[in-house]
């Protein structure tokens, strides 16, 4: 582009010109007519390139230019006509030009951005934007739904490049930390190598950037410099005398002498906290008693220069690439390493959670501070948005083949003549019509591995979804988390769609104010995906600002001087820093994000991984004062080390504990009068950092230290007391202390316990047994004390954490939803929060963990106020090419918490749920019908299933590997007293409803009595409506079973099993009887799709899986 004619054609503004001649689009003459409040408006088009319009809309003579609201409204018209577009709005006088377009990033919400330019104006910055735009919407207008899901299935693996990372790290780690002298502790010592590693590959990133006196080998060419200086590991070592000048002096230190620069060249100074001198640094720990010869630097970059180090966000493209996002990968595996329980969660978790908690929590407090945007009878909603472009808020794997006609054959089978079929003694037409559906289904109308079946079924999910919001069924922002709506669109447009300044101002004020918190953030995944949700919305509340002050200022109306004030000053503080990106970044880190993990490690790493991405917004400009970077923030005080489980969470904790001593002194006023005072400084600290001239010197921050250590202490010797530490005793008190590591929540976030406590608590706590962690330390006064697991404890200190008005959401594993010892769990959750939400995941054929992990999870989500309601889903079952759309195209089904015996069931289908639980309050269950008696009219089964379960008559045979027969030691026995109520239970359990009742209560492995037993057993109604067909088909399927007799090799031993996907054309004919007694008639294609879910197999071929068994 030639930027002087470029910019001649803008002042001139022949925008046409500049798109065709200077731009390179193409020539596109079209007119396209929309109403917008009743008024027809015409745009006309300027160019096309590769099927994004460029349109221009000019006002009449006469008129002004439409105000920022009328320009949303336009361009959510012309969005429905050309998906693809940008529009450039002109006054009548051609002064002023308002540039508009939608700005579209993977895992982000569009959002719409807008650029004034006025013809007094030189429209550089205007240029620049252009060139930018064109070429990453070039990119994008290529991708399609399909598209997405190759490049996740044969794309790049970022996993594959972390491993050998990783595998590599690990062997340097280890080499590094034998080279360390002077720290005798060897848990010291992990440590310290941790820290250098960490501060190494920070200055890795940024040296590479160009940030470190322009030298992109700095490190490698100063230690080469050192030592042609001072000789190799000479007393002048390259680590004494240059790198902790580097960390503490250079990066860490603001002013700077001669002599330092001649050492160091031109640096920008970093702050954050990660520079300063370390607690293992200190004189009073190792101090200069530590040394790191220059041969282990020599090493450690001889490893990092394989690699190419980049300091952005773009994705990686080749196996010697290192971005900041691969820390956080290595450092959980590091954990996992450690046994520590923690594993990674990958984006598409963290995201889900992170959006169902943070975005609701943000419109309960707007709807709060501005109600008639949200009820305003027969007036205008946010919720109107829903209405007038539905498919905007349904997901993209939702929506998917919509447009696609059904082929032929698999069209036939909807609303059979003979849907209703009784079960005769010739073939059931409807079944045979329907085993078509089972085939996989064609690329254009399935999502990867879908079958027919799945197809026809999400297409039914979605036209109700349509139907509701076309209808305004949805006006709850519970609903969207409810039915898996694009909340995060949602709310991008409810910001950007403001038409008045109040409702802005209760999201500004939401945004600014809500605090979230990661009670075990290890490298800080969940509060990476709550920045990165945040992130757009702080810039659409500036956008929408910059929309009301323009629109004021340009109409040259009489207004209040103070109106728009605050928006005014709003924006001019953020004028006021020279990178806008950096400065929105940098004040949700300080202001909205906190985490506490019990590892040092973590929290080093966590500030680490957020210090890397703001550097990473910044271009090194020499001519800048500071390269034109400002410091960093101080999070120190937001991330935090100490055991969340151990320590006083509120100040009324405290105050029952202290005052229970014969509190003589008021110690306990006297804690909160400091606590009060020290969290003043605090505010005034971050404070600075924002507004003010930077963070606040070392020695003010050392101090701020001694007197939180000081709080601390004192809290510490009260609590040992309550855990039988004797006081006076510093031998147990200091080994009480190491174990258990107290974390005081009242003082260490004294401003949020006192307001109520955090807006929104997540993440993944570690899956550790409780018997392993009291080895370690002890809690007290949990009501989930006796659960095995300790991410229960995890999960109960954190509902003591959230505010009244707060919101929940941490991923866990399955047995959540089942095991009776997480009984307590389930009852807290369910009484401490209005609204929960239960989303279900297996770990085969793919899982949500890497492989080496594989658990089975539940996603819990809570709400604290709203209506009483719990919602489920299926356990998900998926193949890994499905993973891109898992997530987008699930959904919830309401379920009855005191129908379900304290579990939680899972399904995802209402109708069918709502049956069964009909069906479980009508009819006695089965375990009416055992017999005390072992043996008397036994069922034998496997104790472990997958894709199905199976029971029998005889026990399945096993075989040693001689091939003498022998018994299985994977069976079990089920006895009935009479024969008749045996084969009914024969029929009823082997079939699909038994299948999926196993599914809905169970673990996804073990079958047991206690899963199986609870099933209702309508015996007197199956024989009433069975005549004697029941006993027929029970000698039919027995036969069907002994015919699909199916071994399995373990140990040696070939270990039999009845393979029941083989048996369901005669299964089905049975489970029709039990169909007509349970009353599931009008729910039977929910069980036929359920069933396709679960069975992850190919129903066609009637192939067995092996994994698993059954």
């Amino acid at each position: 582009m030639n930027v002087a004619r470029a910019r001649q054609l803008l002042r001139n503004f022949d925008v046409r010109a500049l798109f065709i001649e200077e731009l390179g689009w193409d020539r596109h003459n079209a007119a396209l007519e929309i109403v917008v409040l009743g008024s027809s408006i015409t745009l006309s088009a300027l160019a096309e390139k590769r099927g994004m319009v460029a349109y221009h809309c000019p006002a009449p003579t006469g008129q002004s230019l439409p105000d920022y609201a009328q320009r949303r409204k336009i361009e959510l018209q012309v969005a429905k006509a050309t998906h693809e577009h940008l529009i450039v709005f002109t006054d009548p006088t051609n002064t002023i030009q308002i540039w508009q377009w939608v700005k579209r990033e993977p895992g982000k919400p569009a959002a719409c951005r807008e650029h004034t330019y006025r013809a007094s104006q030189p429209g550089d910055a205007l240029l620049q934007k252009l060139e930018a735009i064109a070429f990453t919407l070039d990119e994008e207008e290529t991708l399609s739904l399909t598209d997405v899901t190759r490049r996740a299935r044969v794309g790049f693996d970022v996993e594959r490049v972390t491993k050998r990372f990783y595998d590599r790290f690990q062997k340097e780690h280890a080499a590094f930390l034998r080279f360390i002298a002077g720290i005798s502790k060897a848990a010291d010592r992990e440590w310290y190598a941790s820290v250098m590693l960490n501060r190494l590959m920070f200055v890795y990133f940024i040296q590479r950037k160009g940030f470190l006196d322009g030298d992109r080998d700095y490190l490698r060419n100063r230690l080469a410099r050192m030592r042609a200086k001072h000789g190799r590991d000479k007393f002048y070592s390259f680590y004494r005398y240059f790198l902790l000048r580097l960390f503490h002096e250079g990066l860490g230190g603001r002013e700077r002498s001669h002599e330092l620069e001649a050492l160091l060249g031109r640096i920008p100074y970093l702050n954050g906290g990660l520079f300063d001198i370390h607690e293992l640094e200190q004189p009073d720990r190792y101090g200069t008693n530590i040394e790191i010869p220059d041969s282990a630097f020599e090493r450690i970059f001889d490893y990092f220069d394989q690699y190419q180090w980049h300091l952005d966000e773009r994705p990686l493209k080749a196996d010697n690439e290192i971005n900041p996002d691969v820390l956080g990968y290595i450092f959980e595996k590091y954990i996992n390493q450690k046994q520590m329980g923690a594993y990674y969660t990958k984006e598409d978790v963290t995201e889900y959670i992170g959006k169902n908690t943070v975005l609701p929590f943000l419109f309960d407090a707007a709807r709060a501070k501005c109600r008639i945007a949200f009820e305003n009878p027969g007036g205008p909603t946010v919720w109107n948005l829903l209405q007038n472009d539905p498919d905007r808020y349904v997901y993209g794997a939702v929506r998917h083949g919509m447009g696609v006609s059904l082929p032929p054959d698999i069209a036939a089978g909807i609303n059979p003549s003979a849907l209703h079929q009784p079960v005769g003694d010739g073939p059931v037409e409807n079944l045979d019509l329907r085993k078509r559906w089972n085939r996989p289904a064609e690329e254009e109308a399935g999502l990867p591995t879908e079958t027919w079946r799945e197809v026809i079924g999400r297409r039914k999910r979605y036209e109700d979804l349509r139907a509701k919001l076309i209808a305004g069924e949805v006006r709850e922002i519970n609903d969207l988390i409810t039915f898996n709506l694009d909340i995060r669109q949602f709310a991008q447009d409810a910001i950007e769609n403001c038409e008045g300044p109040e409702l802005l101002r209760a999201f500004w004020h939401a945004i600014e104010r809500v605090t979230i918190l990661d009670p075990t953030c290890g490298s800080g995944a969940f509060l990476f995906a709550a920045l990165n949700i945040l992130e757009p919305l702080y810039e659409a509340c500036l956008a929408r600002m910059e929309g009301f002050v323009d629109d004021l200022d340009r109409s040259g109306e009489k207004h209040r001087p103070e109106k728009y004030t605050d928006f005014r000053q709003v924006l001019a503080n953020v004028a006021a820093h020279p990178n806008r990106r950096y400065f929105i970044l940098k004040s949700i880190i300080l202001y909205n994000l906190f985490g506490v993990d019990l590892m040092e490690e973590a929290v080093e790493i966590c500030k680490l991984r957020l210090f890397l991405k703001l550097a990473a917004q910044v271009e090194p400009d020499t001519t800048a004062r500071n390269f034109g970077i400002e410091p960093l923030p101080d999070i120190d005080f937001n991330i935090r080390a100490g055991n969340t489980l151990v320590g006083y969470s509120n100040y009324e904790e405290a105050e029952r504990a202290i005052t229970s001593k014969l509190d003589l002194d008021n110690s306990i006023e006297k804690i909160a009068a400091k606590a009060a005072d020290l969290q003043k400084t605090f505010d005034n600290f971050r404070l600075r950092q924002i507004e003010g001239d930077g963070p606040v010197s070392t020695e003010g921050k050392l101090e701020l230290r001694r007197r939180l250590k000081a709080l601390e202490d004192e809290l510490n010797r009260h609590l040992a007391i309550e855990y039988g530490v004797k006081a006076g005793d510093k031998t147990a008190y200091d080994r009480w202390m190491t174990s258990h590591q107290p974390f005081h929540w009242f003082i260490e976030f004294h401003g949020v316990i006192k307001d109520g406590g955090f807006g929104i608590v997540l993440g993944n706590p570690p899956y550790i047994s409780s018997r392993r962690v009291r080895r370690t330390y002890t809690t007290r006064g949990y009501v989930t004390e006796q659960c095995p697991d300790i991410y229960a404890w995890i999960m109960e200190r954190s509902t003591s954490l959230v505010s009244l008005d707060g919101r929940f959401g941490m991923i866990v594993p399955l047995s959540l939803t089942f095991s009776g010892g997480f009984q307590p769990l389930r009852g807290l959750l369910l009484d401490q929060f209005d609204s929960n939400w239960f989303s279900s995941f297996a770990r085969i054929p793919a899982a949500l963990f890497s492989a080496e992990v594989r658990v089975r999870n539940t996603i819990h989500l809570g709400c604290r106020r709203g209506q009483k309601r719990a919602y489920t889903t299926s356990t998900h079952r998926w193949f890994e090419e499905a993973r891109p759309h898992l997530i987008e195209s699930m959904h919830y089904a309401a379920f009855k918490p005191t129908v379900w015996d304290g579990l939680v069931p899972k399904l995802s289908h209402e109708g069918l749920l709502h049956a069964l639980e009909s069906a479980k309050r009508e009819f006695p269950s089965l375990e009416r019908y055992r017999s005390a008696r072992h043996g008397s009219e036994p069922l034998y089964f496997r104790k472990s299933a997958y894709n199905w379960i199976s029971f029998s008559l005889k026990p399945a045979p096993c075989y040693d590997a001689n091939g003498k027969r022998i018994a299985g030691t994977d069976s079990g026995e089920v006895s009935f007293s009479d024969a008749t109520t045996r084969d009914q239970a024969h029929t009823l359990l082997n079939g699909k409803i038994g299948l999926l009742w196993w599914a809905v209560i169970g673990d996804d492995f073990h079958v047991t009595l206690s899963n199986l037993a609870s099933i209702p057993f309508p015996i007197k109604r199956v024989e009433a409506v069975g005549d004697k067909r029941g006993e027929a088909l029970r000698a039919a399927l027995e036969a069907a079973m002994q015919a699909n007799l199916v071994f399995k090799l373990n140990a040696g031993k070939r270990i039999g099993n009845y393979n029941l996907a083989k048996c369901r054309d005669t299964s089905d004919r049975s489970d029709a009887i039990w169909r007509d007694a349970l009353g599931l008639q009008d729910v039977w294609d929910e069980v036929d799709l359920a069933y396709v879910q679960l069975v992850k197999t190919d129903f066609g071929q009637g192939e067995s899986d092996d994994r698993g068994g059954g």
